[in-house]
């Protein structure tokens, strides 16, 4: 059985993951932050199909809005809110980022600094 071919998330979870994780960890270096990102990303994509679309269709009003002028600072704005369903995408990339970082470098400082 052929499997459908998905739309590629990377481009609108990979931002946002960055910029979460920036704005979290502020001192996790440049070259861990991008293996997280990439790993959030890997994880996004594997998600079942109706979870993946709501992954998707939440993820690309985060994306439209970092794009927006003044739209990172909106959008950190808007990770801090406990909006029903639109908070869940934070959580999930949060979650998911800190237990990649926590299980690969256990020492990271809360702050994101390397032990």
């Amino acid at each position: 059985m052929a499997s459908a071919r998905h739309f590629p998330l990377d481009r609108i979870v990979g931002p946002f993951a960055d910029l979460l994780l920036t704005t979290d960890l502020p001192q996790l270096p440049h070259e861990r932050r991008a293996e997280v990102v990439q790993f959030v990303q890997r994880r996004a994509e594997g998600v079942p199909s109706f979870t993946r679309f709501g992954v998707t269709m939440i993820g690309l009003l985060y994306r439209a809005l970092m794009l927006m002028p003044f739209g990172s600072r909106a959008t950190m704005l808007l990770m801090t809110w406990p909006v029903p369903v639109l908070g869940e995408y934070p959580r999930l990339v949060r979650s998911l980022g800190y237990a990649y970082i926590w299980e690969r470098w256990p020492d990271t400082l809360p702050d994101g600094t390397p032990a």
